[in-house]
């Protein structure tokens, strides 16, 4: 009787749908503590129709979601834990990935073109072309002309796909990255569901103006797309519509993350390990313009009257992808915890380096035309090493991005907070401290990111159920990954020979596309 007790005091409960790249995962809060009381996951199945093509199904996406939440409902109702004392959803999602749908058939007229799709490289590299001193950055988005971003995939999708350059033509397509896709299907699809997304994922599709936080005239007319198919733009807490009398709001997938590591205060950063890698630093409620191939991005707005807080971003494109590469397009592993335990046997590359520029290189190069290398390869070279060069790949990589921040900011981090399905190999989070040469700091919870949307739609004024002030905030039991070489040594080993390596071959790498694109062009 008193465990049945305790479970009926649980009070306001708050939800949360992480609809990332590889899974879609549904997880439920006690507005109070914080505690993760249940949560169930899907996969998401990719497809690479072209090289460089990665599409997913939006209807797939969509039904990943409702099993997420019957199956969760299910062990909270096992649990004897009332599912009616949730009050409020937050969403989050994978940022850039790009939808348009017909409004009034509730139909995708194309698959999802998901952020790291690299279809777009010829209109990317004939933007740049036309700006003066060919010039990647937007100083009105943060964002450098890229393929990452939304903007070239919807003008993709409008120029190429024959369906949804007549639904634009007959005013009835509707453009959205995931967030706004999902809004619009659980508050009603085409009987009146909402069409809308928040700052954040907004601020990721060099339509947006980060200044005035709106859709940008001149912008939308840069890129030729029509306003009227993009979504309003709401700030990150507050209520957008219902779902069975649920409250419904959204934060991209690594500003949920920021907020989930409470990193509320100027000079605060954390690294997600997704299928990417991306490191945010708060600066405040003014925009600071990177000069070391970082992004300028909105952070979070909590609330509709609340200022608008930003961050620098360094982005990775493959992180956790590498290790789905290994084990689906080489098949030397069979799961992940498999890559630990080969990287562990050798504990070391010998020499063998590996740049998985499987999308091109992100921050700080910004370069779609690099393509991946492994070198120092020897007779001696066995998938152990090269399971190692992998774990040191997404470090390193990890490494220049921190180094860009701190010469940007000026102010060096003592420590890095990081997050992602990644921190749960060991090896790589004690790499990772090494190469830094700073602790890294392991939250116990690692389910951030969905944290921090639920800790977003608690706080929402008419939800109110999860307070955001620094007193009231939970603390967060966390694992302390301290380095384990002196600084010398790092100075010896890790500044002059394998990151100056890696940053050699990747260097090497942009080299060899160039050169490959010149000899097309002269042909």
């Amino acid at each position: 009787m008193a465990a049945s007790s305790n479970r009926i005091m649980l009070g306001p409960l708050v939800a949360a749908i992480d609809q990332g790249t590889s899974s879609t995962r549904f997880l439920v809060f006690n507005a109070k503590t914080a505690e993760l009381l249940s949560h169930h996951q899907v996969e998401i199945k990719q497809s690479f129709p072209k090289e460089g093509w990665v599409e997913e199904d939006p209807k797939e996406i969509l039904q990943s979601v409702y099993e997420c939440m019957d199956r969760t409902c299910e062990k909270l109702t096992q649990l004897n834990i009332d599912i009616s004392n949730i009050k409020a959803i937050g969403v989050t999602n994978q940022r850039e990935t790009t939808l348009v749908w017909d409004k009034e058939t509730g139909e995708p007229l194309y698959n999802a073109i998901v952020w790291l799709d690299l279809r777009t490289q010829s209109t990317v590299e004939r933007l740049i072309n036309k700006t003066p001193g060919r010039n990647k950055n937007h100083l009105k988005t943060g964002l450098p002309i890229s393929t990452y971003f939304s903007a070239v995939k919807l003008r993709w999708l409008m120029d190429n796909v024959e369906k949804v350059h007549e639904a634009v033509l007959s005013h009835r397509a509707m453009f959205g990255t995931v967030d706004s896709w999902l809004i619009w299907c659980l508050t009603g699809g085409k009987k009146g569901g909402v069409h809308c997304t928040d700052v954040t994922n907004a601020s990721r599709t060099m339509l947006f103006n980060i200044h005035t936080m709106d859709w940008d005239p001149e912008l939308c007319k840069y890129f030729d797309i029509p306003m009227e198919i993009l979504p309003k733009v709401r700030s990150s807490s507050e209520i957008y519509g219902l779902m069975v009398s649920i409250c419904l709001q959204c934060l991209g997938d690594q500003s949920a993350a920021l907020v989930g590591q409470m990193c509320f205060k100027d000079g605060q950063a954390k690294n997600t390990y997704g299928t990417g890698c991306f490191l945010l630093k708060n600066v405040g409620t003014k925009p600071v313009m990177s000069d070391h191939g970082l992004l300028t991005t909105v952070a979070y707005k909590l609330g509709r009257d609340k200022p608008a807080c930003y961050a620098l971003e360094g982005s990775v494109a493959i992180a956790g992808a590498v290790v789905r590469w290994l084990k689906d397009n080489l098949g030397i592993i069979q799961t992940s915890t498999e890559l630990e335990e080969l990287a562990a046997d050798v504990g070391t590359s010998y020499g063998c380096y590996f740049v998985p520029a499987f999308s091109g290189l992100y921050a700080p190069y910004w370069e779609p035309s690099a393509r991946g290398i492994i070198c120092g390869l020897t007779q001696f070279t066995n998938r152990s090493h090269l399971a190692f060069a992998a774990l040191e790949a997404v470090c390193f990589q990890t490494r220049e991005i921190l180094d860009a921040m701190n010469q940007d900011s000026g102010i060096h981090l003592s420590q890095l907070q990081v997050d992602g399905g990644m921190t749960s190999n060991r090896l790589l989070m004690q790499l990772q401290a090494d190469i830094l040469c700073i602790p890294v700091v392991k939250p116990s919870m690692p389910e951030t990111t969905a944290l921090g949307a639920a800790m977003a739609a608690g706080a929402a004024e008419g939800v109110s159920v999860w307070s955001l002030t620094p007193e009231d905030l939970t603390e967060v039991t966390s694992e302390k990954f301290e380095p384990q070489i002196n600084p010398e040594e790092e100075t010896s080993i890790f500044s002059s020979v394998p990151l100056g390596f890696y940053i050699l071959g990747s260097m090497f790498m942009l080299i060899g596309a160039k050169y490959i694109a010149g000899q097309c062009e002269s042909e």
